[in-house]
Formats: structure tokens, C-alpha cells, sequence
């Protein structure tokens, strides 16, 4: 069996570009766009696989443009991009020898795959290809291999098989993201090898945390929430409550919450995986794209914000968030207050402040670990957030004191007061 072999040093070489990246976009797309009620409609609404497969005889893209896909993430700000080759349905958007199961083989005729892979390419960003181990589809896939050892041999060739391919015949890919390891664990998996499998095509390669084993990043869902002080995190999230296309769900996260999710995973050291699921048709909602354009927008004027931001200590402010890089600390305010804004509780000596998005300079006073900004416009510059700089002679921190024992107790998020989503 082959080794995992990765020391610190090789992974933090690997590792620079993607945390540097800080914002990537996430597409779940398949058969399940079809009937537009999420990505999990074949398991819950218990449709057989015969019925299902009549899907992909429907499925034929007519307005899928890659490029638009990718233009709009680059819009958007995002680095890179993670499509699912292959959701729980079983329904490969490559052309995998494997299975007649594939976009390829059916109504498409196309190897989306291979188109998405080269539009990111001409635009700029890293390829992510997201690959679901669980798979709805396959004879063996229920299970049956916890107790038959003949299934499982069967399934985990058909896995590591469709892996090879993907990490074989479409040019570098960045990222290899796993999902739902059921039913077996890292040994079932023979994850050691399928891993030292994908490292030995692509050596670059960032593999994530689901195969059952640590490998480059840990994936929390729907939350902002460091794994530990010494491990990379990404936290994909949806843009609105589904993963994959679903007609009706209206739930959209509006610019400034998005803004603030980029805020809160940059300022403890993480990347944000943003989530678009488009229609059958290959279409992107357009709310999405409005969403995603309004965050280009502000990031273009305030990103060194976001960008490269690293885990530091700070966050305990009453105007919006901080981030923080090398000797700047970043004041996120939207809650402006008037011309005066005051930061407690810093260590470090304070050099100058500016507004990011103007370079205007903002006068700052410092009275201990205390930082008083003043001189402030009456009304806030600019919507939803305004980027503030203070430029210190060293690295910046806040520190803890009798009144903020808090940053110290376990209360699962150590930037969040035990009062937060409770009554005071």
C-alpha cells in the first residue's frame, strides 16, 4: 500500500495560494436541478433508481456557458471554484469509462467537466473538483459492503477508479473536495491509498478533510468555526437555504452578510466556499449573480481587507469586525456612530489610520490600549461595510482583561461573548 508522505513544509508550500485565496465559489449541479427540489430529492422522496435515471435523458444544458460561470466568480472576487463532478445521485458530469451514467453517455453529450475545467483556466482561477464517495446510484453503494466483502471490493475499485480518472485527463486540478464518506471510515475507504493515488497524478493537489482523513483543510458547514489554532478551515455555505437548485427557495443572504461571513472566516484564518446551484438549463439565479456582483464590487475597493487576512486575536468590537495582516488591523465598521470610533483593549503602538477605500487619511489618538479615531465623516462613506486601516510599528493583537474572560472560556466560537444568540 502507498504511504501518505506530506510534510509541514511541503503542505504550507502548497498551501500558500489557497490562503491567500480566502473566497472561493462552490456549484452543486446534476440530475436533481431538473425537478428543482435540492440536491437530495432522490433519497427524500425515495425514487427508484430506474426512475431516476430517466433524468439524465431530460438533462441537456442548453444554456450552460462555463465561462460565464467562471467571469462571474472572478466578478465576484472568488479565487477558485469547486464543481460537483459527481453528487450522491451517482450522475457523473465527466466522461467516466466506469459507468454509462454520465453526461457524456445521455442526453448532454457533453463532457462538462472538461469545459468547466478550462474556463476556469482562461479566467484566471484555481480548478476545484468537488466528488461525492456516497453514491445513490451504483448496486453496491447501499451498504451492502459493510457485510459483504466482495460488494466493497467492488465499490472501492468503481471509487478509486472514477478518482484516477478525474485526476488524470483534465490538466491540473487544485483541489480535490470529498463528500460524505458513508458507509465506510478511512480504512473502508482505503484512503491512505486512494490519497497517495490523487498525490501522485497531481502533487499540488489540496485534498480536504472527508475521505476520513486530516489531509489539507478541515470543511465546517453552514458555520464559521476554526477547527484549532494550527489547522486550515474552509466553510462552505449556501447563498441561499439549498445546495443544489430548488424553484422557490427565496432565502437569499443579501451582500452584507456575505461581506460579514468573508469578514469573520479572514479574520480567524479561513476561507469562505460560497454556493451557487444552478437551474437545469445551466443558468446561475439571478439573484445570485446581483449577490455575488455587489461582493465583487466591494472587494475590489476594500480586499487587502479580506485577502492573505491571517488568525489573530482580535474581534471583540461594537462597530462591525476587525481583521488583521502582518502590522494593519482592519476596522469592518456598519455601525457608524458619527465622526469618533474608539478600539479597546489593542496592544501595539499605532502609526497612522486611512480609509482603505480612499486612502484619505483619518486621524487616531492613543491613550493605552485604547485607539480613538476621529475626525470621521458624519455619515458612513461607503455601504454595507467601511474599511478602516491602522497601520501599527508592530503586530497588532487585543488583548483579554478581567471584563473579557470570555476570549478564554470554551464557548465554541472564541470570537463570539457567551451573550451572543442568548438573553442577556
Amino acid at each position: 500500500m502507498m504511504k501518505v508522505t506530506d510534510d509541514r513544509g511541503n503542505r504550507d508550500a502548497r498551501m500558500l495560494w489557497w490562503r491567500d485565496a480566502t473566497f472561493g465559489m462552490f456549484i452543486h449541479w446534476g440530475l436533481y436541478s431538473i425537478p428543482g427540489r435540492g440536491e437530495w430529492v432522490m433519497n427524500r422522496e425515495n425514487i427508484p433508481v430506474t426512475e431516476y435515471e430517466k433524468l439524465a435523458w431530460q438533462f441537456n444544458p442548453r444554456h450552460f456557458d462555463p465561462r460565464a460561470w467562471a467571469r462571474l466568480a472572478k466578478d465576484a472576487g472568488m479565487k477558485y471554484m469547486v464543481l460537483t463532478t459527481k453528487h450522491h445521485e451517482g450522475f457523473c458530469l465527466w466522461d467516466s469509462k466506469l459507468t454509462d451514467f454520465t453526461s457524456v453517455r445521455t442526453a448532454a453529450r457533453r463532457d462538462l467537466v472538461r469545459e468547466f475545467a478550462e474556463a476556469c483556466r482562461a479566467e484566471g482561477l484555481k480548478v476545484g473538483f468537488y466528488f461525492s464517495l456516497m453514491d445513490w446510484h451504483h448496486p453496491d453503494g447501499d451498504g451492502r459492503g459493510i457485510e459483504d466483502a466482495a460488494a466493497r471490493e467492488r465499490f472501492i475499485a468503481f471509487v478509486h477508479g472514477q478518482v484516477r480518472e478525474l485526476m488524470s485527463h483534465y490538466g491540473r486540478v487544485d483541489i480535490l473536495w470529498y463528500d460524505v464518506p458513508w458507509p465506510y471510515d478511512a480504512a473502508g475507504w482505503q484512503s491512505e491509498k486512494l490519497n497517495a493515488m490523487v498525490r501522485e497524478l497531481q502533487p499540488h493537489i489540496l485534498i480536504n478533510n472527508r475521505s476520513g482523513l486530516p489531509e489539507d483543510f478541515g470543511t465546517p458547514e453552514q458555520q464559521v468555526k476554526p477547527e484549532s489554532a494550527d489547522r486550515d478551515w474552509e466553510t462552505c455555505m449556501t447563498l441561499n437555504d439549498n445546495w443544489g437548485y430548488r424553484r422557490g427557495d427565496n432565502h437569499w443572504k443579501c451582500a452584507h452578510e456575505v461581506i460579514k461571513l468573508l469578514g469573520e472566516c479572514a479574520r480567524s484564518g479561513g476561507n469562505l466556499l460560497l454556493n451557487v446551484g444552478p437551474d437545469e438549463e445551466g443558468r446561475i439565479p439571478d439573484e445570485s449573480q446581483s449577490i455575488l456582483r455587489q461582493v465583487g464590487a466591494w472587494l475590489r475597493r476594500n480586499g487587502v481587507a479580506i485577502y492573505g487576512s491571517h488568525r489573530a486575536r482580535v474581534g471583540w468590537v461594537n462597530f462591525g469586525l476587525m481583521t488583521a495582516k502582518g502590522k494593519t488591523l482592519y476596522l469592518l465598521v456598519d455601525k457608524w456612530s458619527g465622526s469618533e470610533l474608539t478600539v479597546g483593549r489593542i496592544t501595539g503602538k499605532a502609526r497612522a489610520a486611512r480609509l482603505l477605500a480612499t486612502g484619505e487619511a483619518v486621524a487616531a489618538r492613543q491613550e493605552g490600549a485604547c485607539i480613538h479615531l476621529t475626525g470621521l465623516p458624519e455619515a458612513m462613506p461607503e455601504e454595507p461595510f467601511c474599511v478602516i486601516a491602522v497601520d501599527f510599528e508592530d503586530e497588532p493583537s487585543q488583548a483579554s482583561g478581567p471584563s473579557c474572560l470570555w476570549l478564554t472560556h470554551d464557548w465554541g466560537d472564541p470570537l463570539k461573548s457567551p451573550t451572543d444568540g442568548k438573553d442577556a
